[in-house]
This record gives C-alpha cells, structure tokens and sequence, in this order.
C-alpha cells in the first residue's frame, strides 16, 4: 500500500514540476534567459566575462541601477513610472561634493543629508501626484528638468572631487579579511556559504509552512532543484570574488536591501496593498485603502534609494560631474519590465526586477568587451526592452 502510494506521490510530482515552469514561465523565464546571456558572453569572449576583475567591474558597474530598481519596482506596480531618477543621482551627486568637498563635512552627516534630500524630493513629486491627481509623467518629467538644472548650478558646470578615503570605500572599499588569506580572500568566501545555506533553509521552511496550511506553492522538487542552484550559484560567485579582493561593500548593501524590498513585498500589508493599488485602485480605495499615502509612500523610497545610488555612483567616480546620471532612468525602468513588471501595474517582483538589471548590466559588459560600439548596444537594448513588454501584454492577452 505505502509503495503504492510513494509511486503515486512520485507520478504526481514529475508530472506537477513541468506544468508548474509551464505556467510560470513568465517569472522563470527571465532567468533562464539570464544564465544563456551569461554562457553565451562567457564562450564569445573566451572566458573573460566570469574572470573575478569582471566580475567585481561588473557588480560595481550595475549598482546603482540595481538599488534603484528596488524602488522603481515599487513605484511600476502602482502603474506609473518616475523619469527623474537619472537628474535626483547627479543632483544627489552634486549635494555630496559640494558638502564634503567644498563645504568640508564629515562624510556621514553629509551623507545623512544627502539622503534626506532624496526623500523629500521623492514626497515633493509624490504629493503632487497622489493628493493632487497630476499625471506622474509630468510630474517626474519637469522632476527630470529641474534637477538636471540644479545640478548645473551646483556644480558651476565643472566637476568637484575627489571625495574623502571613507566615503569613497561605499563603492570601491571590500570586506576586510581578518583571517588572512593571501591568494584567497576566506572571510568574503565565508559569508557566500552562511548566505547560501541561510537561503536554502529559509526557501525549504517557507515552503514548509505553504504546505502545512494547504496554500498554493511550488512542487518540491523543484524546491529543491531551484535553491541547490541557487546556492551553488552564490557560492560560485563568491568564490570567484574571494580570489581577486572579495566581496565588495556594496554588493552587502545591495543585499540587505533586497532582502528587505523582498520581504516587504512578500511579507507585510502595506507590500500586498501596493499590489493592489496598482491591479485596480479604485476597488482598492473601496475596500478602505489609502490609495494617496501609499503612491506618494513610493514615490518617498524612490527618492531616497536614488539618492542612495547618486551616492554611490559619485564615490565610484570619486567625482561628480554635470553629465552623472544622464540615461540612468532609462536603464532603471527597462530593468523592471524586462524583469517581468507589468507596464500596466500590480504585477513584477523584486527579484525579477535585479535579474533584468543584471541582464541590462551583463549585455553591457559583454558587448563592450566584444568592441560593439555604443550606438549598437543602444539598439539591442532597445529590441530587448520592447520584446519583453510585448511578452508581457501578449501573456496577459492569452
């Protein structure tokens, strides 16, 4: 009878992992497509693309576009979009330099008044659009105008650095290395086996629960195949940057934030009513939502995470200069569709919108070090934008 039923259960999970990627393949998708970009640029360019120097360029590189999707998501789900992310980080860039430069302030509370200044330029736009009903396109494109201007000012049109060594270790500062490793930085490779394994377990244990209370979730053995490569991907990643520097700094920052937009999405109210908010604001107004405070909520994160990333772009460069930020908007929004965002609102997940930020940095890194000059790599991001959105549309149409 148990052999039976063993046999039964075995049928059934063959059978329930492919009809499960079949009908999820919209979210899967992207990261499958993710891995064969990888593999392909890492067999064009004879194995450059995975060298730990590339891949610490890499995740330096795409940083701040990485932070600033986190809130980008946010603000798509609610079924608009901000154009002036790109102006706020040269803006925000701008601020630092002339405080910490010019001005002589320490780095942390020049540091905590450059964040301020995100969040109110993100509530400034936010209340224009939530309690007064303006169109968020406008809004973000005059947002887009006028700090674009102010940076200008700020900056008399010429470039102010160089930053303080501290402030500078934000972008280009690792993980120290107290136990020693000459050729192999232990520490760093240490805290990618902690994560991986905390991931796991933690994958397993939600699962778990979803099971316990009878809701919708995964088979288990995809459980499994999906979290054994996932932490064999971070462990392998790891690796490789333990034997160049490490891990560097704000790639722990990139964490911590996303496992707390992960989290917050997955795990809160006020995630869940986002979502509702943008599948259809009217009914969720009806059901006793504040529809106002949670858009111009958003629209406050958006400002602080692209003040965060103005700040790291500017320790990057050691440097602000008129032209920071300039296109940077562009490459945040088309991480979020590309992700699997719905440009029409209430549907995209933080994870999905760091792997198409990934996508837009690993075919910028790859074309580059193939000699594709600019004007084509503007192109093919262009196609990959459009295809994913009318992906998209057509799923929903189906």
């Amino acid at each position: 009878m148990n052999s039976t039923v063993q046999v039964a259960a075995s049928t059934t999970e063959k059978v329930a992992v492919p009809n499960f990627i079949k009908k999820n393949i919209r979210e899967y998708g992207m990261l499958l497509a993710l891995a064969v970009i990888m593999v392909f640029f890492q067999y064009m360019t004879n194995g450059t693309l995975m060298q730990p120097l590339n891949l610490t360029n890499l995740l330096l590189q795409n940083s701040y576009i990485v932070i600033m999707a986190l809130a980008m998501l946010l603000v798509i789900v609610t079924g608009v979009v901000d154009l002036s992310v790109g102006s706020v980080v040269g803006f925000i860039g701008a601020l630092g330099a002339v405080l910490m430069v010019e001005l002589h302030w320490h780095y942390i509370p020049a540091t905590l008044v450059c964040l301020l200044a995100g969040a109110l330029i993100g509530g400034l736009q936010g209340y224009f659009i939530a309690f007064h009903r303006i169109p968020a396109f406008i809004v973000t494109l005059g947002g887009m105008l006028v700090f674009r201007g102010a940076t200008l000012a700020l900056l008399n049109g010429q470039s102010i650095g160089p930053f303080p060594p501290q402030f500078q270790l934000l972008s280009s500062g690792f993980i120290p290395d107290p136990l020693g490793g000459e050729s192999l930085r232990i520490t760093s490779l240490l805290i990618g086996v902690i994560v991986a394994i905390w991931l796991f377990v933690m994958s397993l244990r939600t699962h778990a629960d979803r099971v316990r209370y009878g809701a919708a979730t995964e088979p288990h053995g995809f459980v499994i195949l999906k979290n054994v490569v996932f932490s064999a991907a971070i462990i392998g990643l790891s690796y490789q940057l333990s034997t160049y520097k490490g891990l560097p700094n704000v790639l722990i920052v990139m964490f911590v934030l996303m496992m707390g937009f992960d989290f917050f999405t997955n795990r809160t109210t006020t995630g869940r009513r986002i979502y509702a908010l943008g599948g259809n604001e009217k009914a969720a107004r009806l059901s006793g939502i504040k529809t106002d405070w949670l858009q111009f909520n958003t629209f406050v994160s958006m400002g602080v995470l692209s003040a965060l990333a103005g700040l790291v772009f500017a320790a990057r460069l050691n440097t602000a200069t008129p032209k920071a930020g300039v296109g940077f908007e562009l490459d945040v929004i088309a991480a979020c569709y590309i992700g699997g965002a719905s440009a029409t609102g209430g549907v995209g997940k933080v994870t999905g919108a760091v792997i198409g930020a990934f996508i837009m940095g690993v075919m910028n890194n790859g074309m580059s070090i193939l000699g594709i000059g600019i004007d084509y790599q503007q192109v093919v991001k262009g196609i990959v934008l459009v295809a994913a959105v009318f992906v998209d549309i057509y799923n929903k149409n189906k």
